[in-house]
């Protein structure tokens, strides 16, 4: 196998692996791909309003549960003096508030914030919860038409007898039943069923269904819309079928579950429960407000159960992030200087110096730091020569650029001090040594190759590190390789593929033009 063939194979392969775990990131783990991205929250707020009436109070409220397409973000109660705690129950968890002795009108709030997102390692309940605390023996035919007379029993018996001609299981008998309830024309059974006085639509559903055997549990809901406010919840119904459970509205038929609808309650217990007060009132609201996603991202992390995470660099402390998010501009700055030196043909002093260069420019400021270079590399230089007189060994020459170097740097903040430009006090942020060494290959080159050679190199190396500074200073690069640092695999790929570049560099393409006149 070649070496072209491997260099290919393993750019291929370190690039695949950067954009799968940037796939897996953004599709499961719900982080975006962009910084100004923001994130919708819905609070939703349950209101009980009681009257006490001087004795113990105890009122209890179903609690909902995480569910696949709409993430619990966070939960308090607002419990306004009750005791306030959870109990477990076979269909759930309820919120239980509790009191000695009240009396007057009292108001205790629930609130829950969601976000329309997947949940990562979300379980769906399965049948064997369902038969823990709902059971599916058989119903009792002689409780069900025990108070109906014989002819709204034939009636009930003649519908029960048309579905199940028009149906196959579970999901079709009781999406024949709803249909038939609904319909524009009903039958005459219907009708007469719909007449009835002890029943309603919702009634005579549940025990048709619960008579056929058929597993069913009810489900309380509320849409997320900004700025509503709403009495009850809407209640609808679950049916369980070979496939799971299915929802089903009582006007629409079988439905699949609103984007924008919250699960509340699922399971037959009341919604809530209150003891000791009267006139209790339960009502909801929504409200609807837009986060910026990186505010969030810490929250997403340690609400998840998701291993992968738990080697994020967001888990780190805050003074190691800001450190990491300088490192991480140092892969695109590297990229720059690969493509203009290979691809453009542009000579730089030194490979990698340039995007060092870069990094001050960020701490300082482009312009600031074109100034502060220009200033510390030529000063610097007049010293060089002045030196190189005194016929110094290399190490003592260094060593004495140096501390100029750190002189002029002294100087120049107290002077910018003085001024009132405090952006340059950020000079120190330069890399002293690389400037040292900067001077001192300056001063060589000048010797062995002329001025204008230190001048091609010189200009290259500014302009390099200034094309660098810019796409470091991109805020998407920034945050893209932050939150994605998988990207590096990408570079890596990319700078791997450049590296066996052997033809033409651009700017040899105005070195040789005359060779094509001749």
């Amino acid at each position: 196998m070649s070496s072209k063939f491997q260099v290919m194979i393993i750019a291929f392969m370190f690039a695949v692996a950067g954009f799968f775990i940037v796939w897996y990131k953004v599709e499961f783990l719900n982080i975006p791909l962009t910084p100004h991205a923001k994130k919708d929250y819905f609070t939703i707020s349950a209101e009980v309003s009681f009257v006490g009436e001087n004795a113990p109070a105890e009122i209890t409220m179903a609690l909902p549960a995480q569910q696949e397409d709409l993430k619990i973000i966070s939960q308090e109660s607002e419990s306004g003096g009750f005791g306030f705690t959870i109990s477990k129950t076979e269909e759930g968890e309820r919120a239980v508030w509790s009191k000695r002795s009240i009396e007057g009108e009292h108001k205790i709030y629930y609130k829950i914030t969601v976000s329309p997102e997947k949940v990562y390692g979300y379980i769906p309940e399965a049948k064997a919860d369902f038969v823990q605390h709902v059971g599916n023996g058989a119903f009792d035919t002689d409780a069900f038409f025990a108070l109906w007379g014989e002819v709204e029993r034939a009636a009930a018996l003649n519908l029960i007898e048309t579905v199940r001609a028009h149906s196959s299981g579970p999901l079709t008998f009781a999406a024949q039943l709803i249909d038939q309830l609904n319909h524009e024309a009903p039958s005459d059974s219907v009708k007469m069923l719909l007449n009835m006085k002890r029943e309603d639509k919702v009634s005579l559903i549940t025990k048709i269904l619960m008579h056929e055997n058929i597993m069913i549990r009810k489900v309380r809901g509320i849409y997320l819309k900004d700025r509503q406010k709403v009495r009850a919840l809407k209640e609808m119904l679950e049916v369980y079928t070979e496939d799971g459970w299915k929802l089903f509205d009582y006007e629409k038929g079988h439905i699949y579950k609103p984007n924008n609808m919250f699960i509340w309650q699922r399971g037959n217990d009341a919604l809530f429960t209150a003891k000791g007060v009267s006139n209790p009132k339960l009502r909801f609201s929504v409200i609807q407000t837009q986060v910026p996603v990186i505010s969030t991202i810490q929250q997403n992390i340690y609400g998840s159960n998701s291993e992968f995470l738990n080697f994020s660099l967001f888990t780190l402390p805050a003074s190691q992030q800001n450190a990491f998010k300088q490192i991480l501009l140092i892969p695109m700055g590297v990229l720059i200087v690969v493509i203009l030196r290979i691809l453009i043909g542009i000579r730089t002093m030194g490979t990698f110096m340039p995007v060092l260069f870069s990094l001050a420019f960020i701490q300082t400021t482009l312009l600031n730091g074109l100034v502060m270079f220009f200033v510390i590399v030529f000063s610097g230089l007049f010293i060089r020569f002045y030196l190189s007189r005194l016929r110094l060994l290399l190490v003592a020459r260094i060593s004495a650029v140096i501390i100029v170097v750190i002189a002029i740097m002294s100087l120049m903040s107290i002077i910018s001090y003085k001024l009132g430009l405090t952006q340059a006090l950020s000079v120190t942020f330069f890399p002293m040594i690389i400037l040292s060494w900067t001077i001192e290959r300056m001063s060589i080159l000048w010797e062995e190759e002329g001025g204008r050679e230190v001048f091609i190199q010189g200009s290259g190396s500014l302009l390099v590190a200034v094309l660098a500074y810019f796409a470091m200073m991109n805020e998407y690069a920034a945050y893209l390789f932050f939150s994605f640092p998988e990207l590096l695999l990408v570079i890596l790929a990319v700078i791997i593929v450049i590296g066996r570049y052997t033809g033409y560099r651009l700017s040899e393409i105005f070195r040789f033009a005359p060779l094509g006149h001749s």
